[in-house]
């Protein structure tokens, strides 16, 4: 029953709704949007990649369905939301304070870190943003969607392919060059940490010139000693020697090679 009351979100592969299975488990079920030889191998490659996963901050594959005529993929229920919904959206539910925010981000940066390094061959997510990570009934994060995913060789150093991602979370020299590296996830995660110390989306149509990327915005003002300046108002109870920190953190990843 794909009931529109019960879909969980939207996004370019498809649509993912909440179930249950017959022994009264809930789960969330990816329906991909179209059937064509694209979507089907997108889904094949995600049932690849998360067969290669085991880790507590990725979402878990439970089961998937490639022969019907929708594929469908069945995935553990994560009941918060995503992260993107929590900087953005704020409820009385959950508080985003900085001891949180600081928690999130180094469960995300295991995983990716676990992606990179511990699996048999590195595995490239592709598509890290806070739409993309999710969290559970302790709100602990798990990252998901790992349809444009690739595992790679160990010998090599980088993908070349045709650019994929998100807007305003995208590697600019990835955007450049179609060569993907590990460096590509680092700095989309970069641009996740620059959205939680900041309260900030990536890209913003409204406001000034300077504050639609908020990368650039953010670089500039750390270069002109503003950085308290601009953090989200909800984590200035921080320690400044942290924030300090983290924020340095954030400028290496989202740094491009040479500069």
């Amino acid at each position: 029953n794909y009931n529109e009351n019960r879909i969980l979100g939207q996004g370019g592969q498809g649509t993912v709704y909440k179930g249950m299975l017959h022994c009264g488990r809930i789960v969330a079920i990816k329906k991909a949007k179209l059937v064509d030889e694209g979507q089907v191998e997108q889904f094949i490659n995600e049932v690849v990649i998360l067969s290669q996963i085991n880790h507590r901050n990725v979402v878990k594959l439970l089961g998937c369905c490639l022969e019907t005529e929708v594929p469908l993929l069945v995935y553990e229920f994560i009941s918060n939301g995503t992260l993107f919904h929590h900087i953005h959206s704020q409820t009385e539910d959950f508080l985003m304070s900085w001891d949180n925010r600081l928690r999130i981000i180094t469960e995300v940066a295991g995983a990716l870190a676990y992606l990179h390094s511990s699996v048999s061959m590195p595995i490239y997510h592709r598509d890290v943003k806070s739409t993309n990570i999710l969290l559970d009934d302790k709100y602990r994060a798990k990252v998901s969607d790992f349809g444009t995913s690739r595992s790679v060789p160990v010998d090599k150093t980088h993908l070349t392919t045709l650019v994929q991602g998100t807007m305003g979370y995208l590697d600019p020299e990835y955007f450049q060059t179609s060569q993907f590296t590990d460096k590509s996830d680092v700095y989309s995660f970069g641009v996740v940490l620059v959205e939680l110390l900041t309260g900030e989306k990536p890209i913003s149509l409204i406001g000034s010139q300077e504050k639609r990327n908020l990368v650039t915005y953010f670089i500039q003002s750390t270069k002109k000693n503003r950085l308290f300046e601009i953090l989200d108002a909800q984590i200035v109870e921080g320690q400044k020697e942290e924030l300090e920190v983290v924020a340095g953190l954030a400028k290496r990843c989202v740094t491009l090679n040479g500069k």
